[in-house]
């Protein structure tokens, strides 16, 4: 089906605005253009902390949301996209959080892991499990209930959710009780169809999926390592229940639908779903695109049931 028209006002803007792509940026440069998005409004909700919490090489900044209710508060992690490069705790990640808590009623962590290519993986990986081993051992003081923990992110950030949810099986917990991840970054096949597909976008290009990807990653070994390529992995099983969201018109879209699949091979409940006619980055804009809203009411009503709220 053609773009849907409200996406298409998003890339019309988008174009508009003429600022470089990533891939004829630096990341400083590309930094600055995506920090200097105005903020966007989301749901008030009980208490918002900005905090840091000790990672594997120095402290981890991360903002904790906390619901209105008595608790103990169910715990969602996430992982904000931008490719490892680029990506905030602010701009449209708050709003997504905030909704997600404000919808699920759970408290959540929202991680500032560390950036390539100042540092590649597995840095980005290595800092979201701490932050989730983190939110299992401190849980009591949070108000929060350990068993009921989910991690969630959207493009990069998607990758960095599966990742946890693979470093959480490998490595003997926390368990995970779901695993959300919006147009996830999963393979580093630039040859799949829907990299031929959408190589010029819109919004996001095979280039510019190209120069995150170099900069993430230290060497060709990284490419073939599933904390990095999840796809990579050889075996899915035991994994926590997943939800898979994907865009018509996103060259990752042909990779997180070969994700789902795998997972459903494995024997994990996995949800897929494929929204025609949108673009990368939609589940963040649900403000202004209805199919963005409906991204995040399925992805809250997930966590309500996977949390048994």
């Amino acid at each position: 089906m053609p773009l849907d028209p409200q996406a298409q006002v998003i890339v019309d803007a988008m174009e508009t605005l003429g600022r470089a792509p990533a891939n004829e940026s630096t990341p400083d440069e590309y930094r600055a253009v995506v920090n200097a998005a105005p903020l966007v409004p989301g749901p008030e909700v009980a208490s918002v902390e900005n905090r840091t919490i000790p990672g594997p090489l120095g402290d981890i900044p991360v903002r904790i949301y906390t619901p209105a209710g008595v608790g103990p508060h169910p715990i969602l992690v996430y992982f904000h996209g931008g490719g490892w490069v680029i990506g905030t705790l602010d701009g449209g990640w708050d709003a997504t959080v905030r909704n997600l808590v404000d919808k699920a009623g759970c408290l959540a962590i929202s991680v500032d892991y560390r950036l390539a290519p100042e540092n590649k993986f597995p840095a980005a990986a290595e800092d979201c499990y701490a932050a989730t081993k983190w939110a299992a051992h401190n849980a009591a003081s949070l108000n929060a209930d350990a068993a009921r923990i989910a991690v969630a992110g959207d493009s990069a950030g998607g990758n960095l959710s599966a990742v946890v949810a693979l470093l959480c099986r490998d490595r003997g917990g926390p368990e995970l009780v779901h695993q959300i991840m919006a147009y996830p970054v999963i393979d580093n096949d630039f040859t799949n169809a829907s990299y031929t597909r959408r190589a010029n976008g819109p919004v996001l290009t095979k280039a510019s999926m190209e120069w995150f990807w170099n900069h993430y990653m230290r060497n060709e070994d990284d490419a073939n390592n599933p904390y990095a390529a999840p796809i990579r992995a050889k075996d899915l099983s035991g994994l926590a229940p997943a939800l898979v969201i994907t865009a018509e018109f996103d060259p990752l879209h042909d990779e997180g639908v070969a994700y789902a699949k795998r997972l459903e091979e494995a024997g994990v409940p996995t949800v897929h779903a494929d929204y025609d006619g949108m673009i990368h980055g939609f589940f963040t804009m649900g403000h202004v695109i209805d199919k963005g809203a409906h991204a995040l009411n399925l992805a809250a009503d997930a966590l309500k049931k996977s949390f048994g709220t």
